[in-house]
C-alpha cells in the first residue's frame, strides 16, 4: 500500500523546518518526494545539532531525521545553468513545489510564479513565509522563535505575564507546514475538476493566529488581553496540573458533571461556597486549587490516577520522552517507526499521526524509507527525469 497520494511527485526546494514538514507529511501519503539540496551542505538542518549520530567524521543530525523521511535527495546548485536546467525538468514532470524562501528569491532565480505555470499548468506551489507574502512586513525572515513571539503565543504560554515562554517544539515551523499540506490536499482535489494548479501560501505568523481559538475571541470580542498563567485553564477550573507524593498529574473537568465526580471522590462538597459552578471556580481558582493538591499530596500518584479513572475524571500523567516512546499505547497507533538507514542500520524515529481505515500503515503507506543522505539520488532522479522526456517528446 503506498497510500492514498500515491502517483503524485513532490519537488521539495525547502529547508529546515516548515517546507520540509510539509513534504513529509504528503511523503507519508505516498507521494513521491525529490528534495533538492544544495551540492555539498545540503539542508541547514543537516548541520543543526547535537545530538549527531553516527561515525565522527561525517556526522548525522538527529535534527534532520526529523523532518525528512520518505524522500529523495538529489542536488543542483539553482544558481547554476545545469541547475536551474534540471529544476526546470523537475518541474515539467512534478505535481507539487514546496519553497520557503524569503519573498521575491526564486523570482529572481528565474522562477518566478508565471514561469513555472508555463512550465507546467498543473503544478501546485506552496509557499511558506515567515510573516505573510506582502503587507507592510512581508519581507522578514521567518524564524519560530521570533514568529511565536510576534504572533502572541508566548504571550500565552508561561507561569506569568512577566515570564513569557516558547512552546517546547518549533510548533510555529511545525504548524505552518501542516497547514501548508492541508492546503495542497484541497488544491490537488480542485486540480481534478479544473486542470489547473494554484499558489498555496502560509507563513508562520498566519499559523500561530490561526491557532489563537478561545483566545483569539477572548480579545476579539471581549476585549480581553490573555496572559501565561502557567499550567492551568484560564476558563476552566478544575483543569491543570496538580501535585502528589511522588510527581505530577493533570486532569481535566470540563463539565459540570465531572466536577462533581470529582469532588466525591476526593472528599470535597461539589456545591460548597465559591464551587458550585465553573465560573465560581475560575474566579476562585486557588482556593479549589489549593483544597485539590491536598488531597492528593500525601498519595503516591499511581494511586491517585488509579482513583480518578475509577471514578471517570480524565486525568494523566507529565511523561518525559523515553517514556512516551517506550510506552505500548504510542508504539500501538504507529507513531514510533523502525526504519533502515544505510549508515546507521536500524533506527527508530517519530511516526506520521495519521492512519486510515482499519489499516495498521501509519500514514496510509506500508513502508517508510530513511531520511536520505546528502543527494543519494542523484542517479536515479536523473533517470527518470531523461525516461519522463522521452516519454513526453513528439
Amino acid at each position: 500500500m503506498r497510500g492514498p497520494l500515491d502517483g503524485v511527485v513532490v519537488i521539495d526546494l525547502s529547508r529546515a523546518l516548515a517546507g520540509p514538514h510539509a513534504a513529509m507529511m504528503l511523503g507519508d501519503l505516498g507521494a513521491r518526494v525529490i528534495k533538492v539540496e544544495t551540492p555539498g551542505t545540503g539542508d541547514e538542518s543537516r548541520g543543526w545539532g547535537p545530538p549527531f549520530v553516527g561515525p565522527e567524521e561525517d556526522p548525522i543530525s538527529t535534527y534532520f531525521l526529523s523532518c525528512n523521511r520518505n524522500k529523495e535527495s538529489v542536488t543542483l546548485d539553482l544558481k547554476s545553468d545545469d541547475g536551474r536546467e534540471l529544476l526546470t525538468r523537475l518541474v515539467r514532470h512534478g505535481d507539487v513545489l514546496v519553497e520557503n524562501f524569503r519573498p521575491g528569491v526564486l523570482d529572481r532565480l528565474g522562477f518566478s510564479t508565471a514561469r513555472l505555470r508555463e512550465l507546467n499548468p498543473r503544478l501546485i506551489v506552496l509557499s511558506i513565509t515567515g510573516f505573510g507574502h506582502d503587507g507592510p512586513e512581508g519581507g522578514r525572515p521567518g524564524y519560530d522563535q521570533i514568529a511565536q513571539g510576534e504572533g502572541g503565543l508566548m504571550s500565552l504560554t508561561g507561569p506569568s505575564p512577566d515570564e513569557p515562554m516558547r512552546v517546547g517544539v518549533p510548533i510555529a515551523d511545525l504548524l505552518a507546514g501542516m497547514c501548508g499540506a492541508y492546503g495542497v490536499a484541497a488544491a490537488l482535489h480542485e486540480r481534478h475538476i479544473t486542470g489547473r494548479g494554484r499558489v498555496v501560501r502560509t507563513s508562520l505568523l498566519a499559523a500561530i493566529v490561526g491557532v489563537h481559538a478561545f483566545q483569539g475571541t477572548r480579545y476579539t470580542v471581549a476585549g480581553d488581553v490573555p496572559h501565561g498563567q502557567g499550567n492551568h485553564h484560564p476558563s476552566i477550573c478544575p483543569y491543570g496540573l496538580f501535585a502528589c507524593r511522588d510527581g505530577m498529574l493533570q486532569l481535566a473537568c470540563g463539565s459540570e458533571g465531572l466536577w462533581a465526580r470529582l469532588a466525591a471522590a476526593i472528599g470535597l462538597d461539589p456545591a460548597s461556597e465559591g464551587m458550585g459552578t465553573n465560573r465560581e471556580r475560575v474566579m476562585n481558582r486557588d482556593r479549589v486549587n489549593a483544597a485539590i493538591n491536598a488531597a492528593f499530596a500525601d498519595s503516591p500518584l499511581s494511586d491517585v490516577l488509579e482513583t480518578l479513572a475509577r471514578a471517570g475524571v480524565p486525568a494523566g500523567e507529565v511523561r518525559t520522552l523515553d517514556r512516551v516512546y517506550g510506552w505500548e499505547q504510542t508504539r500501538s497507533q504507529g507513531l514510533v517507526l523502525g526504519i533502515d538507514h544505510p549508515v546507521l542500520g536500524r533506527v527508530e524515529i517519530p511516526g506520521p499521526p495519521i492512519r486510515f481505515d482499519d489499516n495498521a500503515f501509519a500514514g496510509g503507506r506500508a513502508t517508510h524509507s530513511h531520511p536520505p543522505l546528502l543527494g543519494e539520488h542523484d542517479a536515479s532522479v536523473r533517470a527518470w527525469l531523461a525516461e519522463r522526456d522521452r516519454e513526453a517528446a513528439p
